[in-house]
């Protein structure tokens, strides 16, 4: 297994350092290494999670792969090999962001969220069980948590710098980014999910939202970036306990929310910074959960994926 990673420091301008990824400028391309930091109620905890970045890396990869017939992305190579050989100043410290890291081209980012929402769940059924309607905008009478939307829902947000994201009106989203835009982004999400929910459901696996981000190149193209359909972007059901009148399982970081819950329940958190240290139980729980996720979607281990074979498009 190879060491668990909070930060790195890298021979290139950091660009961003968020709560999960480090972003290094290249000069003619961006390195975005996904550490193992995790957070939870948007605080970042004080240890991290083994081979979360892997996984959250990869996945985004094997999706690539599988849906550049649809939208271009931004990836160039997860290949540490092809990286190490373009950019030399990073060959000696390959440990600290090989199988973790992608090269990816530089883009424009549009400044939304392109939510799709394939099953009724999370902030979006709170809003509907208190006024029947997601972003203000009306659903159908009597749906249950966790039951299936169709056709889905694109239900787009403003990206929040700190906090939670806000989902607003499609119109809204207009006036943001441009009525064509908008049109072309809602299009494009909602192939990429009706993609992803039917290779998923093959492997047993329920995606019942995501999101998405998008940019334009230099060339004016339209391009999906940053990740995508990982087990952070997106809830990953398991198809064989699903259930629709109740909250349901996730692949995902859910043991460590569950542990977390149960601090608050006794008041012993208040959700915010500073975060509790993790026992080790907990941190290694959410590994295996994420992994385990990686295994049933890809059919590989960590270990046994082909990180030639998934360079971008």
């Amino acid at each position: 297994m190879t060491p668990a990673l909070v930060t790195t420091d890298l021979p290139f301008p950091l660009r961003v350092r968020g709560k999960v990824r480090d972003v290094y400028d290249l000069g003619d391309a961006l390195l975005m290494v996904a550490t193992d930091r995790v957070s939870a109620f948007d605080v970042v905890m004080p240890q991290p999670v083994p081979r979360k970045g892997e996984v959250l890396t990869l996945i985004s990869a094997w999706w690539f792969a599988r849906t550049a017939d649809l939208v271009p992305n931004h990836l160039i190579s997860v290949d540490p090999g092809e990286i190490a050989a373009r950019y030399p100043a990073l060959a000696p410290l390959r440990d600290a962001w090989a199988r973790r890291s992608m090269l990816v081209r530089k883009l424009d980012p549009f400044p939304v969220e392109c939510v799709v929402r394939g099953y009724i769940s999370g902030s979006a059924w709170k809003e509907y069980r208190e006024r029947g309607t997601l972003a203000g905008e009306p659903l159908p009478a009597g749906l249950r948590e966790s039951d299936r939307l169709d056709p889905p829902v694109f239900s787009p947000a403003t990206k929040a710098e700190t906090g939670h994201d806000e989902n607003i009106p499609f119109g809204r989203m207009g006036e943001i980014v441009g009525a064509e835009v908008a049109g072309t982004l809602r299009a494009h999400a909602l192939a990429l999910y009706g993609r992803g929910r039917e290779v998923a459901a093959g492997a047993g696996i329920i995606i019942a939202d995501t999101k998405f981000e998008f940019g334009r190149d230099g060339d004016a193209t339209i391009r999906v970036m940053d990740e995508v359909l990982t087990p952070d972007s997106s809830r990953f059901w398991p198809a064989d306990t699903y259930q629709p009148g109740r909250g349901q399982p996730s692949l995902d970081k859910q043991p460590l929310r569950d542990w977390l819950e149960e601090l608050v329940g006794r008041g012993e958190w208040n959700k915010a910074y500073p975060a509790p240290d993790l026992p080790p139980e907990v941190i290694d729980a959410t590994s295996a959960r994420y992994q385990d996720a990686f295994r049933r979607l890809t059919g590989m281990t960590l270990d046994e994926f082909p990180l030639r074979a998934e360079e971008g498009r």
